[in-house]
C-alpha cells in the first residue's frame, strides 16, 4: 500500500493508453512520455503495459506501508527517501515506513514512478489510464489527492529476485539502489532547445512557402496555455496560401495543427479524437518523449524527416528496448545465482 500525503501539482495513474474506443469519442489518454514509462516498468520487472504514476513538475509526497521495489524515470524532480537523495533510472528497494518526497524540477517536466507488481486498480475500457475530464480510469477517475491509498499488485518472479537481492544490501538507510543503470541513449529528458523530427502533414502544401521554411528553420516556445491535451506554441506565424474550409479528420499523438491565428498546437496524450485545423506536420514517434518533457518557456526546433526514416528510427528503438528488457532479465539471473 502507498499512501499519498501531499498530491503535488498533477499526479495521476497512467499506462500506454485506452485504444479501440476513439470511434465512440473516447480519447486514448495514457502517458505523455512512453519511453520513460516503459523503462520504469522494465527496471522493476513489470510488463511495459503496467500503469505508473505520472508526476508533473512538482511531485507528490508518499509513504510506503510495505517493502516495495520502485524506479523513477523521466524528468529529475529531485526525489529523496527520508531526506536522502535517491537516483533516477534504476531500481530502488524501499522498506516499509519510508517516505518518498520530491523537490525542485532539475530537468524535464514529467517523471514516472513504477512499483513492482503495478497498481491494483480496475481496467476501464482495457486501460488504467486516468482521463480526468471524463472522470474515468486510474484512481477514482481523478488526479491523486492527499490521503489517497493505492494498493500494489503481486510482483513478478524477476521483481521478487531484485527485491531479495537489494534488501540484503541496505544498511542504515531505509532503501537500497541498484548499482547499475541504463544507457544514456534511453534517457528522454530534453536539453535546451532540442531538435524534434517532424514529417510533413496532410495539409502541409496548403501553407505558404515562407511558412513551410519557418517550420523547419525557426524555433517555437511552449506557452503557459499548454496541458496534457496539447502544447500551444509561440513563434513565427504560419499562414495558409488561401483561406480554406476542411472537414474534421483523425488526429494523432504529435499532430501539429495550425489554427487561423497562425500559432501551431502540438496534440498530446489527452488529444481529441478528431481535429478541424490544417495539419502542417506530424512529430516522429521516436521524438514524442522529447516533446513531452518540455515545460512552459522551453523552446523547440523542428527538423524534417521522411516517413521512411521515421519508421526505421522507430523500429531501431523498439529493437533496443527489447534488448534492454532481455539484458535486465539476464543480469538479475546472473546476480542471483
Amino acid at each position: 500500500m502507498i499512501k499519498i500525503t501531499k498530491p503535488g501539482l498533477l499526479t495521476s495513474v497512467q499506462d500506454l493508453g485506452r485504444y479501440g474506443y476513439q470511434k465512440y469519442g473516447v480519447i486514448a489518454s495514457g502517458v505523455m512520455d512512453p519511453i520513460a514509462h516503459r523503462i520504469a516498468n522494465l527496471l522493476v520487472g513489470n510488463d511495459e503495459m503496467e500503469a505508473t504514476l505520472e508526476l508533473t513538475l512538482l511531485g507528490p509526497d508518499m509513504e510506503f506501508a510495505e517493502d516495495t521495489l520502485i524506479s523513477i524515470c523521466g524528468g529529475n524532480l529531485s526525489p529523496s527517501i527520508d531526506g536522502k537523495p535517491v537516483k533516477c533510472w534504476r531500481a530502488v528497494f524501499v522498506t516499509a515506513g519510508s517516505k518518498l518526497k520530491f523537490g525542485g524540477c532539475k530537468t524535464g517536466c514529467r517523471a514516472y514512478l513504477a512499483v513492482a507488481g503495478g497498481f491494483d486498480l480496475p481496467d476501464v475500457m482495457d486501460s488504467k489510464s486516468t482521463y480526468i475530464r471524463a472522470g474515468i480510469g486510474g484512481f477514482n477517475g481523478k488526479a491523486l489527492q492527499a490521503e489517497d491509498q493505492l494498493r500494489i499488485g503481486a510482483p513478478s518472479t524477476l521483481s521478487t529476485n531484485m527485491m531479495n537481492m537489494l534488501s540484503a544490501e541496505k544498511n542504515e538507510k531505509k532503501f537500497a539502489e541498484m548499482h547499475w543503470t541504463i544507457s544514456s541513449d534511453f534517457k528522454t529528458t530534453s536539453t535546451a532547445k532540442p531538435k524534434v523530427r517532424v514529417m510533413k502533414g496532410r495539409q502541409y502544401d496548403w501553407f505558404t512557402p515562407e511558412s513551410q521554411t519557418k517550420l523547419f528553420t525557426e524555433s517555437f516556445e511552449v506557452t503557459s496555455q499548454s496541458d496534457r491535451m496539447g502544447y500551444r506554441l509561440k513563434g513565427p506565424t504560419l499562414e495558409l496560401k488561401h483561406e480554406q474550409e476542411m472537414l474534421s479528420e483523425a488526429v494523432n499523438f504529435g499532430t501539429i495543427q495550425v489554427p487561423s491565428e497562425g500559432n501551431p498546437i502540438v496534440l498530446l496524450a489527452d488529444r481529441q479524437t478528431t481535429g478541424g485545423y490544417p495539419k502542417i506536420g506530424q512529430i516522429a514517434t521516436v521524438d514524442l518523449s522529447i516533446m513531452a518533457q518540455l515545460k512552459p518557456g522551453d523552446k523547440v526546433q523542428f527538423t524534417e524527416v521522411s516517413h521512411a526514416v521515421a519508421q526505421q528510427l522507430y523500429l531501431d528503438r523498439e529493437r533496443n528496448i527489447q534488448q534492454l528488457k532481455q539484458g535486465i532479465s539476464l543480469k538479475i539471473r546472473q546476480q542471483t545465482k
